[in-house]
């Protein structure tokens, strides 16, 4: 039977802006980097082997969709630049660690990512280690250090994170699940779970800490937690409908790796046009979370349409 169509809602005329999502992507990619440059080491800084590889990856290129999220979301609130953009470079440092180590041969032993040769191809498996644990822990120096907020938001700022990259229903525990449910048989509540963690968790993250560097109220900030939950999820349907129909060249990582690898995916549940329905009515319940507070979420409801629609 062939899935229902879904049309998702147009942004409202009230929040619209005369910068296009793609442009505004660009736009935070260029304030994210200049952040990011800042606050890494300089790659001539002793020891250079190691700082030279966090910078490999962390400029690699991207979409930088979760420094975006932290953005979009602070700016929704009023959030203080001096603390929002550091927090952006920070998830995004935890992100390109996640990525490092997920390229090693032990985990899925990639040899491609954003288009270029992974971490451990160019500068060997112990330094790709050692570049992903120090990319964590420079986002914790970062947020340790954030101006322009209360020592009480820094805590609750650092808290979040942390507690999303971490095991329990967080980065490292989806990553766990995945390992373990390679090759088998999963329920659709099972890979639900294991995606919420690996991949929602931090974006979940994202959404959150920028809400509460805006000093977001508790409603609000739950109505943009629901949002986040729903974007993190579609993000994985569509990327998952990506691996099994895009190219190589055009995903900047190898094409058909799931399948290859066996891994537990939504399009080996429920078929490629079902999973695209399934990351449509996400994307449509994500928009609605956040237009019903009354805020001008704009920019929060393309992020969500970009999330599905992209073609890597």
């Amino acid at each position: 039977m062939k899935a229902k169509e879904i049309c998702l809602p147009e942004s409202p005329t009230t929040n619209t802006t005369s910068v296009t999502i793609t442009e505004y992507f660009k736009q935070q990619s260029a304030r994210t980097e200049q952040w990011l440059d800042r606050l890494l080491p300089a790659a001539t800084e002793a020891p250079a082997t190691i700082h030279e590889a966090m910078r490999y990856s962390i400029f690699a290129g991207g979409k930088r969709l979760r420094p975006t999220l932290v953005i979009a979301t602070g700016e929704v609130f009023g959030a203080p630049e001096q603390a929002l953009l550091p927090t952006a470079c920070a998830l995004e440092m935890i992100h390109t660690y996640s990525l490092i180590h997920d390229d090693l041969p032990a985990m899925d032993n990639d040899d491609l990512r954003r288009g270029r040769p992974t971490n451990h191809k160019v500068f060997g498996e112990a330094m790709a280690v050692l570049a992903g644990d120090a990319l964590l822990t420079q986002a914790f120096i970062t947020l340790a250090n954030l101006e322009g907020v209360s020592a009480e938001t820094k805590v609750c700022v650092i808290a979040e994170v942390a507690e999303a990259a971490g095991t329990v229903k967080a980065l490292i525990g989806g990553q766990v699940l995945d390992i373990q449910n390679e090759g088998q048989a999963i329920s659709a509540e099972g890979l639900d779970a294991i995606h919420r963690a690996k991949t929602g968790a931090l974006i979940r993250c994202c959404v959150r800490v920028g809400a509460i560097l805006g000093g977001a109220s508790d409603g609000d900030l739950q109505a943009f937690t629901t949002y986040a939950e729903k974007a993190g999820l579609a993000f994985q349907v569509a990327d998952d409908v990506l691996d099994a129909t895009a190219t190589s060249e055009e995903l900047g990582k190898t094409a058909g790796k799931d399948e290859a690898s066996q891994k537990a995916t939504y399009v080996a549940l429920y078929g490629i046009e079902s999973a695209r329905q399934r990351a449509a009515q996400l994307c449509q319940e994500a928009i609605a979370a956040v237009q019903e507070t009354g805020h001008l979420t704009s920019r929060l409801e393309d992020i969500a349409r970009f999330i599905i629609e992209r073609k890597n």
